[in-house]
């Protein structure tokens, strides 16, 4: 191998970032679908011949992840000496792709003159609108993956640089949405094509062997920067077990465990103690959950810069297959929100042992999705990502409204595409006072939103933790879950969620004028709410994040509508250095906040 000096390797290392930021443009400028212009739920990632990844653009953490485990999938299935120039492959096989059927994966080996092998990979990841399952929308209570939609192994839909016209054609004969997904395909070749183009650029400056080089080198650096930072970690094995709602078959809920052990080496996240796997669509690839994991990892460790394949050479999973984490064929793997409640897993078991972990999110990631029919009889999906609150940290309060932490840049639908695309229409958005969980740091909050049906249709409820509350830390107090109430307001009022017995996954009928009110759960609190500053308790009141009754009942502060307040007796027990000289007042003295 040659030398490279420093510099060189940092030009290359950004000259590949590069390429992923304008692959993932091309995409965004292209896709015919909102979930991948406008919420962004895709992944891309590039990767040297030995299958290394090499740079990635911000996309969804577990598709970034899974990307990972498919590319080495296709390569195993193909073979890496039967490919050609110009091909592209299409995977969306649940156990190989590391995600459900519905988010495909194209990749393209890329050659250089005079190399029999490729020398690099591209992969672009997106989720296609509907691929035939037995239902529109999301399959929320499959039992076999063979009612989750049309497979691909790792089939050449682009061969030589010319398109399969006839695999082409059983795609869209196959979706319900057709105009979509054909054209998100053309806009994932696109982002393909970019990514190439701009790579034998890079080959041609800097010739194979010095780019291959310097992809050695930043390897080995980002390995080099994952282990000191573990390092630097404490060491140790933590246990942690939290509760899925259920399958979306019966409503029994799930019992999940995880073991982290952390040493010198290594990060291992052993699942062992979970469940079999379950008949309904819960079920999670084992390449899913090791991307969870990786994602985990890579923001404990080294989260302020791209990742590459060095930064997670530390890290272990360990799912026995047949286990709701090792997901086997035939078993149903659509809905995978199991891993959102599980990366809070992976946090409940850290927090034993990292004292930066903050407290529980509000769990999950508690959208909606709604379906129906045009009057021309074509059959449109909408699908929104709700925010939640994120949980109080050792230092600060948890953000308001955010998405999940696993989904990472994805974010939610603007109401402006929620309407001009489909006949609904929206009463209330707000912030939800009180949803935070009390704390020293407080929880953020959930939000409040009312829908109603323009003409009829299907609202899916898309939750899997509502029946067990965030976790708190410290003396904190627990959120209220996530719910959705189905006709609000009428007789037939029905509220799923916050500990009852219905699925929380389900999919309910709308007439024109019937509607639903989606509550997302706020973030857990950190440390006890009788410690926090009193005057970030008035702040809390006068923004309405806090209600007066809960500044009371909560925190010990006494409130009223002008931002004056005093101290109640509930506060006496509180020791902090700033409510100390606050104590010792009478309790007619009063303090205002400016």
């Amino acid at each position: 191998m040659i030398a490279v000096d420093g510099a060189t390797v940092e030009v290359i290392r950004n000259y590949l970032v590069s390429v992923a930021e304008q692959m993932r443009r091309s995409l965004v400028r292209t896709a015919f679908s909102p979930v991948i212009y406008d919420i962004l739920d895709f992944g891309i990632s590039i990767y040297d011949g030995q299958l290394r990844l090499m740079a990635e653009t911000a996309g969804g953490a577990t598709f970034l992840g899974a990307n990972d485990y498919s590319i080495r999938k296709i390569v195993d299935y193909i073979g890496v000496e039967r490919f050609e120039p110009g091909d592209v492959v299409l995977l969306n096989y649940p156990y190989w792709s590391a995600a459900h059927a519905y988010d495909a994966v194209l990749t393209a080996p890329v050659f250089e003159t005079g190399t029999r092998l490729p020398v690099a990979y591209l992969c672009v990841r997106g989720h296609w609108m509907d691929l035939g399952a037995k239902d529109p929308g999301y399959v929320l209570d499959s039992t076999s993956v063979h009612q989750e939609g049309l497979m691909f192994p790792g089939t050449r839909l682009v061969k030589g640089g010319v398109i399969d016209e006839e695999l082409l054609e059983l795609i869209r004969y196959n979706s319900r949405m057709p105009e979509s997904v054909i054209g998100d395909f053309h806009a994932q070749l696109t982002a393909i094509k970019t990514g190439e183009r701009r790579l034998h650029q890079i080959y041609e400056k800097f010739g194979r062997p010095m780019v291959e080089a310097a992809v050695t080198r930043i390897l080995d650096h980002g390995e080099l920067q994952a282990l000191r930072a573990l390092r630097g970690l404490p060491h140790g094995s933590w246990t942690a077990v939290d509760w899925l709602d259920d399958d979306g078959v019966t409503d029994r809920m799930i019992r999940m465990e995880v073991t982290i052990t952390i040493d010198d080496e290594t990060f291992t996240a052993d699942f062992s103690g979970s469940e079999r796997a379950v008949p309904g669509p819960v079920n999670m690839p084992y390449g899913a959950t090791h991307g969870m994991v990786k994602a985990v990892f890579k923001a404990l460790t080294t989260p302020h810069e791209p990742r590459n394949g060095g930064h997670l050479r530390p890290v272990r999973t360990v799912a026995p297959p047949g286990t709701l984490f090792h997901a086997i064929y035939p078993a149903a793997t659509f809905t995978l929100w199991t891993q959102m409640v599980a990366l809070e897993l992976l946090h409940k078991a850290l927090a034993q042992g990292v004292p930066t972990i903050a407290a529980s999110s509000g769990g999950d990631e508690p959208g909606f999705m709604a379906v129906g029919a045009y009057p021309n009889g074509r059959t449109w999906v909408i699908s929104n990502n709700e925010g939640i609150g994120w949980g109080g940290a050792p230092d600060h309060d948890g953000a308001n409204a955010q998405q999940h932490l696993i989904v990472n840049v994805i974010r939610n639908t603007p109401i402006e595409i929620l309407e001009s695309k489909t006949p609904l229409f929206h009463h209330r958005l707000e912030l939800t006072t009180d949803s935070g969980g009390p704390g020293q740091y407080r929880g953020g909050l959930g939000v409040r939103r009312d829908v109603s049906f323009v003409a009829e249709g299907e609202v899916l409820s898309m939750k899997k933790k509502t029946k067990t509350r965030p976790w708190a830390l410290h003396g904190g107090f627990e959120p209220e879950p996530s719910a959705i109430v189905l006709w609000p307001g009428t007789p037939r009022e029905r509220v799923v969620g916050r500990g009852g017995s219905y699925i929380s996954m389900f999919r309910q009928h709308m007439a024109a004028k019937e509607g639903f009110t989606n509550f997302s759960a706020g973030g857990a609190g950190y440390g006890d709410p009788l410690h926090r500053d009193p005057k970030a308790v008035v702040n809390d009141v006068l923004e309405g994040y806090v209600s007066r009754e809960a500044a009371q009942r909560d925190y010990g502060v006494i409130v009223d509508s002008t931002g004056t307040w005093r101290l109640a007796e509930s506060r006496a027990a509180a020791t902090t250095p700033e409510d100390s000289a606050a104590k010792v007042a009478p309790d007619n003295a009063h303090t205002k906040v400016e």
